[in-house]
């Protein structure tokens, strides 16, 4: 098969378009031939080793293709399915276990399916696993355009809070399409004044942000990021929660979120699709930061090798 292999850590272009030897399911999982991935922050983190990874590494997790061989029961040869890889995503063959993937709706594109495990299982945990996100209340969202922050928004807002997003000016037309009831221009406003007294805060982008969201928060209130270390001791002294979330991948939460798309109720920004070749220039996207979306792998499969 083809792949995109990462041999040493660096810049975008340590990432290499190459042969490489199709990964083999063990029990339980499945070899899917890939049509689609994305990419999240953790892929190009991995990349400058800023976290651990055994090389040589094919990189990325979020996945949709077709079951090419299954030895996983509920799942049969041709169907599609879209979820996270455990052999990584770039790659024309990867492996999934059962536990990790869930069935693709039809009214759902591959790369719809692929921008949705990372990023909307990020942002449907944080509101409601950790963030208790009830109807009524209000939220604040930080990088409210992005690939998690998109979902957050209209997340939240189909389940009746009042939302408030936060991101460049540029983005302000965007994000109260998605459902937003309001929206702060880090650039020229100042966030604590101009969203104080929220009920729930949601930090997708770190540094200087979470300081800023916490200020926001009511006495009492709850803060959770996926950037960094929350802020536990400045939200103590006012009696607010602060959490740090790590995703826990639930193929539950998958299938219910992907109905939502497939209905129409969800909508997923892609930023673009790239063709798999071109994972470091995709790298090179993500990590300015400024993408609207998910931005896609587009994989090109090769049923006839397996």
């Amino acid at each position: 098969m083809r792949a995109v292999l990462m041999h040493e850590t660096g810049e975008p272009d340590v990432l290499s378009f190459e042969q490489a030897d199709p990964p083999e399911p063990a029990d339980g999982e499945v070899l899917i031939a890939v049509h689609a991935a994305s990419v999240n922050p953790i892929d190009w983190k991995y990349r400058r080793g800023m976290m651990p990874k055994e090389l040589p590494a094919v990189l990325g997790s979020d996945v949709s293709g077709t079951v090419a061989r299954s030895r996983a029961e509920g799942f049969e040869e041709g169907e599609d399915v879209f979820g996270l890889a455990s052999s990584g995503a770039y790659a024309e063959l990867a492996v999934a276990p059962a536990g990790l993937i869930a069935r693709k709706p039809a009214g759902v594109t591959h790369a719809e399916a692929a921008a949705i495990p990372v990023a909307a299982l990020t942002a449907w945990q944080a509101l409601f696993d950790r963030g208790a996100l009830q109807s009524g209340q209000r939220a604040l969202i930080a990088g409210a355009a992005g690939g998690v922050g998109h979902f957050a928004v209209q997340f939240a807002s189909r389940a009746g809070a009042h939302v408030t997003g936060i991101g460049s000016a540029r983005n302000r037309e965007f994000v109260l399409g998605l459902g937003a009831a309001d929206y702060v221009d880090y650039t020229s406003e100042d966030v604590a004044s101009r969203a104080a007294g929220v009920d729930l805060a949601f930090d997708t982008v770190g540094g200087e942000s979470t300081l800023a969201l916490l200020a926001a928060v009511r006495d009492g209130g709850t803060i959770v990021t996926i950037a960094g270390a929350p802020p536990e001791q400045a939200a103590a002294a006012r009696g607010v929660r602060a959490e740090l979330l790590i995703m826990s991948p639930q193929a539950e939460q998958l299938q219910r979120i992907a109905a939502l798309v497939a209905d129409g109720e969800v909508r997923v920004e892609i930023a673009e699709e790239i063709p798999l070749a071109g994972a470091a220039r995709a790298h090179a996207l993500s990590e300015s930061g400024h993408t609207r979306g998910k931005i896609i792998l587009a994989v090109g499969t090769v049923e006839s090798t397996i």
